[in-house]
C-alpha cells in the first residue's frame, strides 16, 4: 500500500502514542498531535525525536489542542504545507473520570464532553474540506466498549461522553460515504494496565457529595469495581493490540474495511450488542433506500 499521511489526536501517551509509533513503523507519514509537546519536560516529543533518529521514521510531534479551533487550524495547515495531504485521521484524544456521578459538577461533565465529543467536531471541521476533495480517505474513531458493553459504576460521565462520540461517528460515516471517506470505529475494552487512562482519571469536584457515597452504603465499591475490571483482563491483555488494529485498518483496501473492530480481552459484551445495533442500522438504511451510504463511493 502507498504511504498514507496520518493525523492522530491525543498521541502523547497511551493508545495514541502506541498507534503513532506502529503506523510510522508500517511505513506511513504520521503526525502525532498532542495538546502540549513540552508537557512533563517534553518527554513525549523527545521520545518521538529519538525514534526518528534511531529508526529513520516519518514521524513528527505536532501541537494540537482539540479544545482550540485556532490550534487545530494551525496544525492542519502545517501538515498540508509539509505533506500536501491528510489521508487518515485517527480520533483518539480523550479523558476519563472516576467517581460518583452526582459529585461531578455540570461544568465537569461539559468539560469531558468538550474533549471527547466536541474535540472531534473541531478537528473534522478543519480537515474535512481537504479530505472531501481527495475522493478517497479514512476516518478512524477510537471509541469504548462502555458505550454498549457492561458498565460498572462511577464512570458515568466518561461513558456518556464516549457514547456521544460513538453516535457522532455513526452519523458522520453516512454523511461522508459519498465523498469516498470510509469510517471505522475501533472499540477497546477496559485496559487497566499498560496505559495511563485510569491512573490519570479525573475526580469529582464536589468532595462532600462524593464522601456521602464513599463513607456510606457504597464504601469500598470503587475499589471492588476497579479490582473487578482488572480481574476480568487475561494475563496477556496487551493495549498495543489496539494500535495494531488501527494499523491493520489503514492497510486494508479502501471500501473493504469493517465498520467496527473490537479489541476487548475482557469480552464485556459490546461485540454482541454492537453487532445487533449495527445490523439494525444497516437494515434501516436499506428500508429507506440509502443502503449505498453504508460504504464509501469515491
Amino acid at each position: 500500500m502507498m504511504q498514507q499521511t496520518i493525523l492522530i489526536t491525543g498521541a502523547s501517551s497511551g493508545f495514541g502514542a502506541m498507534t503513532a509509533e506502529a503506523l510510522a513503523r508500517a511505513g506511513h507519514r504520521v503526525y502525532a498531535s498532542m495538546r502540549d509537546p513540552q508537557a512533563r519536560g517534553g518527554a513525549a516529543a523527545a521520545a518521538i525525536e529519538r525514534l526518528v533518529r534511531e529508526e529513520k521514521l516519518a514521524l513528527s510531534a505536532i501541537q494540537l489542542d482539540v479544545l482550540s479551533e485556532p490550534s487545530i487550524d494551525v496544525a492542519v495547515k502545517t501538515i498540508l504545507a509539509e505533506a500536501g495531504r491528510i489521508d487518515v485521521v485517527v480520533h483518539n484524544a480523550g479523558h476519563m473520570v472516576f467517581g460518583p456521578t452526582e459529585a461531578f459538577t455540570p461544568e465537569q461533565l461539559a468539560a469531558l464532553y468538550d474533549v471527547n465529543v466536541l474535540g472531534t467536531q473541531r478537528v473534522n471541521r478543519a480537515v474535512l474540506p481537504h479530505m472531501r476533495s481527495l475522493g478517497q480517505a479514512l476516518m478512524i474513531w477510537v471509541g469504548s466498549s462502555s458505550t454498549r458493553g457492561g458498565t460498572p459504576p462511577f464512570l458515568a460521565p466518561y461513558f456518556a461522553a464516549k457514547a456521544g462520540m460513538d453516535a457522532l461517528a455513526q452519523s458522520y460515516a453516512l454523511e461522508l460515504a459519498r465523498f469516498g471517506i470510509e469510517t471505522s470505529i475501533v472499540v477497546p475494552g477496559a485496559f487497566t494496565k499498560g496505559t495511563e487512562h485510569f491512573a490519570h482519571s479525573g475526580k469529582p469536584a464536589d468532595t462532600e457529595r462524593a464522601a456521602a457515597y464513599w463513607s456510606g452504603p457504597y464504601a469500598g465499591v470503587d475499589e471492588q469495581a476497579l479490582k473487578g475490571l482488572a480481574g476480568l483482563e487475561p494475563a496477556d491483555a496487551d493495549p498495543s493490540k489496539v494500535a495494531q488494529a488501527i494499523v491493520d485498518l489503514v492497510m486494508m483496501p479502501h471500501g473493504r474495511r469493517p465498520f467496527r473492530v473490537h479489541v476487548d480481552p475482557s469480552d464485556d459484551g459490546a461485540t454482541i450488542v454492537n453487532g445487533v445495533a449495527d445490523r439494525v442500522r444497516a437494515q434501516l438504511l436499506e428500508r429507506i433506500g440509502l443502503a449505498d451510504l453504508l460504504h464509501p463511493s469515491p
